[in-house]
């Protein structure tokens, strides 16, 4: 599976997260495949909830979102975030621009809160770098 998310955006939230600490290559393409793998899971779940309201387009409501945030205050683009929404869902599914926005605040929250523990690992390994390894260990550890 390729990464539909650029890593620069996934870099930028983890040092927003990582004080001083550097942030590896690795921890940021990391992080982007695990944030493409949930976006795709909540875009199929979201497909459920709209099937059953007998629509096709996804709405921000599908994600359990009642207020969409303004998209100039994300890092994560709209673009990529529509092609992960569409990864595991039917063809004949639209997702609305509302649902696209929805996702992102989701997935930027996602990944603000791995980052912030991955962060925590890496001071506690005593090392000035985020690495992959620290993401993983997160995943490893609470989910």
């Amino acid at each position: 599976m390729s990464v539909e998310l650029p890593f620069a955006p996934v870099d930028t939230i983890i040092r927003r997260n990582a004080g001083q600490l550097r942030v590896s290559a690795e921890a940021a393409e990391e992080l982007a495949r695990r944030i493409q793998t949930h976006g795709a899971d909540l875009a199929a779940d979201a497909a459920i909830e709209a099937t059953r309201d007998g629509r096709k387009t996804l709405m921000a409501e599908d994600f359990g979102v009642e207020q969409v945030i303004d998209r100039d205050a994300l890092e994560l683009p709209i673009a990529p975030i529509d092609r992960i929404a569409r990864l595991d869902i039917d063809d004949s599914y639209r997702v609305s621009m509302n649902a696209r926005i929805a996702l992102a605040d989701i997935l930027e929250d996602y990944a603000d809160n791995v980052a912030t523990a991955a962060a925590k690992l890496a001071r506690h390994a005593d090392r000035r770098t985020v690495k992959a390894e620290d993401i993983q260990t997160y995943f490893e550890l609470f989910e």
